[in-house]
């Protein structure tokens, strides 16, 4: 009979049948780096050096450090760790590593499997509701910037703001939202980990935007009669979306610069973000109090154009994203 596997956090790890599950699916690793849990797993706290890491699981295999260092960010990765706030791998810096998650190790009982399935997932909610509150978050920064660049003075400037703050902070809530569900969902996936939220997360953003702008642009034709040509659509959900995507398994500190690089994308593809379709509104109806030209003028551009939605679109990316990112690599934590 083989030993019962070890449990932590929300992992299973089998050591005799060399394989890592999460919520019982199947986790795809290296086979060394395989053997580096096992082995740190198995020390259950204690200090492993690098050395015997080294001997251990590469057994006489000339490589270097940065093998094992490797190793090490592919496994938090894939265990949804951060080198910077661990809760499964520490680093002892220049010594090794330690397991500091509690560990079982027991059969789990007949009656737990008919438990998880008859209830919803505990996170089935967590990551889309983490994804609106982040994305709601940017949207409502982003809009107050929005707003105060566009509010003329006197008495309906303070309406201004307002209504751009709530208006940007219901889309950035959307958009979060459908990128977490996306996340959540990409569970379901074959595949390692990272992948499967890249994926997820790519998808969600791109079913959201293509759905806002079929229905947006129908809205302003069949009750306006006229509206802009093109507004915010899948292919800028589908970027932000990877970018996140990506975010989860670089850490919330590469988060910003790959939602700014996003950002900086759309604009160079003729793509549109919240600065490019409020321009589009715009230019659509030329007697609202609407316009960015202003805001285009200082940034050194001809009313609001390729070097404005270029700025403003890889500082719109770079909010979100690290928004975002932040928010449903706290739900992970808390899950």
């Amino acid at each position: 009979m083989n030993p019962a596997p070890y449990r932590f956090d929300r992992f299973e790890l089998d050591p005799e049948d060399r394989r890592l599950t999460r919520d019982g699916e199947v986790v795809a690793l290296n086979g060394r780096y395989l053997d580096v849990l096992v082995l740190l797993v198995r020390e259950g706290g204690r200090l492993v050096s690098r050395e015997r890491l080294l001997d251990e699981v590469w057994r006489g295999v000339p490589v270097t450090d940065e093998a094992l260092s490797q190793a090490i960010r592919t496994l938090r990765r894939e265990l949804g760790d951060e080198a910077a706030r661990p809760r499964l791998i520490e680093t002892a810096p220049r010594h090794g590593y330690r397991f500091i998650a509690p560990v079982t190790r027991g059969e789990a009982s007949a009656e737990a499997p008919r438990a998880v399935a008859a209830l919803p997932a505990p996170d089935g909610l967590a990551r889309p509701l983490a994804g609106a509150l982040g994305g709601g978050a940017a949207g409502a920064l982003g809009g107050l910037a929005y707003g105060l660049a566009m509010a003329s003075p006197g008495a309906g400037a303070l309406s201004t703001v307002l209504v751009m703050t709530v208006l940007t902070l219901s889309l950035g809530a959307l958009g979060g939202g459908a990128i977490g569900a996306g996340v959540a969902l990409s569970r379901r996936l074959p595949g390692p980990e990272g992948r499967r939220r890249l994926i997820g997360a790519a998808a969600g953003g791109a079913l959201l935007g293509g759905v806002v702008e079929l229905l947006g642009l129908d809205a302003f034709h069949l009750l306006l009669g006229g509206g802009p040509t093109d507004i915010t659509g899948a292919g800028e959900g589908a970027l932000l979306g990877a970018a996140v995507g990506l975010g989860l398994a670089l850490g919330r500190r590469a988060a910003a610069g790959l939602g700014a690089l996003a950002g900086l994308a759309v604009a160079l593809l003729g793509g549109r973000l919240l600065g490019g379709s409020l321009a589009a509104l715009a230019e659509a109806f030329p007697g609202a109090r609407l316009s960015l030209a202003p805001l285009g003028r200082m940034l050194g551009d001809e009313g609001f154009g390729t070097v404005a939605r270029a700025v403003t679109g890889a500082a719109e990316g770079a909010l979100f994203v690290a928004a975002v990112t932040a928010a449903l690599l706290w739900a992970a934590r808390r899950s």
